[in-house]
C-alpha cells in the first residue's frame, strides 16, 4: 500500500527546497463567517519575524500586540510571551505542499490564522515580493474584542438603530439641503441628535466593511510597510 508523505513532518535531504525559492500561502482568519481571507507569495529566505510583518499588511492589522506562530509544537514569537524567538527562516522549516500552521496576533483577542503552504514556485525575472495575489473580506478593527465581539457588533451595526440613524440623517439633508429650511440648524435638540447619529454611524463603519483591496495591500509591500510593522509598536 502506497504511503503518502505527512505535509507536516520535516522533509528529506532529497525534497529540501531550493535556494531562492516562493512560498505561495493562504492565510485564513478563523471563527469568521463570510470567510476573511488572503493569498501571498514570500520568499523561503524571509524569517517569521518577517512573516509576521508580511501578514500584518496582507490582513490589514496594525501590529499593535504580540504575536506567534506555532509550527510542529514549536511556539515562535514576541519573547513577552516566552516562545523561541521568531528568527527561523521559512525555508529552515522545509515545508511541503498542504502543509500547515498557525499563527496568531493579538493574544487578548486572540485572532487565529490558519497558513497553508499551497505552493512553491521559483524566483521570477523582474518578480517583486511579497505580493498578494487574492483575498476577500476586510480586516476586523483592533481591539474590537476578538471573533465572537466583532461578530455581535456587527450584528448591531446592521439592526434598527442602525436604520433609525440614518432615517435621522436622511431627514434632517431632506429639510435643510432639499427644502431650505435653515431653522434645523438653529434647533439644539435636532443638533445634537444628528451628531449623534453621526457619531454613532462613524463607529459602526468598521464593523459592516466588506471591502478588500488587493491594489492597496501591494502598495503597502511597494512602500516597505511590512518591513516597518515587522516589529510591534505598543502592547
Amino acid at each position: 500500500m502506497l504511503k503518502l508523505p505527512n505535509p507536516d513532518m520535516p522533509p528529506t535531504s532529497s525534497s529540501l527546497p531550493h535556494a531562492g525559492s516562493i512560498l505561495q500561502l493562504k492565510i485564513r482568519l478563523l471563527g469568521l463567517s463570510p470567510m476573511v481571507w488572503r493569498r501571498v507569495l514570500v520568499p523561503e529566505s524571509y524569517s517569521l519575524r518577517e512573516l509576521h510583518g508580511v501578514f500584518q499588511v496582507a490582513m490589514g492589522w496594525e501590529s499593535l500586540h504580540l504575536f506567534e506562530f506555532r509550527i510542529r509544537a514549536v511556539r515562535y514569537g514576541s519573547p513577552e510571551i516566552c516562545t523561541e524567538p521568531p528568527d527561523k527562516t521559512l525555508g529552515s522549516f522545509g515545508f511541503r505542499k498542504n502543509a500547515k500552521f498557525a499563527y496568531v496576533y493579538d493574544m487578548g483577542d486572540w485572532w487565529e490564522h490558519e497558513i497553508r503552504v499551497e505552493d512553491r514556485e521559483v524566483v521570477r525575472e523582474r518578480g517583486r515580493y511579497p505580493v498578494c495575489i487574492g483575498g476577500a473580506g476586510a480586516c476586523p478593527p483592533e481591539d474590537c474584542g476578538g471573533p465572537d465581539r466583532y461578530l455581535d457588533r456587527r450584528d448591531d451595526a446592521l439592526g434598527m438603530d442602525t436604520m433609525d440613524d440614518l432615517a435621522t440623517m436622511a431627514e434632517f439633508v431632506e429639510q435643510v439641503v432639499l427644502n431650505g429650511d435653515r431653522a434645523m440648524l438653529d434647533d439644539e435638540d435636532t443638533r445634537r441628535a444628528v451628531e449623534g447619529a453621526i457619531d454613532r454611524s462613524r463607529a459602526r463603519a468598521p464593523f459592516i466593511a466588506c471591502r478588500f483591496s488587493r491594489r492597496d495591500v501591494n502598495k503597502n509591500f511597494h512602500q516597505e510597510e511590512h518591513r516597518r510593522l515587522m516589529h510591534q509598536w505598543f502592547i
